[in-house]
């Protein structure tokens, strides 16, 4: 299963190691997770990784995170209509679809769930949480 990861989720790995966003990447080998990104969410969130709480999250970002994710070309278009008005977040939809994943992971509920729902063209859209929930219901963790 292919789990696209916003910048979001990144940086929560790396912030703290008891979140469902750490969980994910401990547990990804053994389900047969592949956990991609985008050159565009790993830059924003190298930017912002100095603004995170704890000394040790640059230490996680560097053999837990990084090391861990296949980082995807960053795509701009597609070849159908993508109605979302947060242009920031435009590029990280499209490379979730150009990546063909299956899942895209985020923490902001605000500018993904709430404009594009629960899935688009096929890709679910959840928080780690929420995709947690639903492994472990398909009795998959």
């Amino acid at each position: 299963m292919i789990l696209f990861l916003d910048t979001s989720v990144l940086l929560a790995a790396a912030g703290s190691d008891q979140g469902a966003s750490r969980f994910i990447f401990v547990q990804a080998e053994v389900c047969g997770w592949q956990l991609t990104s985008s050159g565009y969410c790993l830059q924003e969130a190298k930017r912002n990784l100095g603004k995170l709480p704890n000394s040790g999250d640059i230490e996680a970002w560097s053999t837990i995170i990084e090391p861990s994710l296949r980082v995807v070309a960053d795509a701009v278009t597609l070849p159908r209509p993508l109605v979302f008005p947060r242009a920031k977040d435009r590029p990280v939809v499209i490379s979730g679809l150009a990546a063909k994943a299956d899942v895209l992971l985020t923490l902001d509920r605000v500018d993904f769930h709430s404009a594009l729902g629960t899935q688009i063209y096929g890709m679910a859209i959840r928080t780690p949480a929420e995709f947690l929930i639903e492994q472990r219901r398909a009795g998959r963790i």
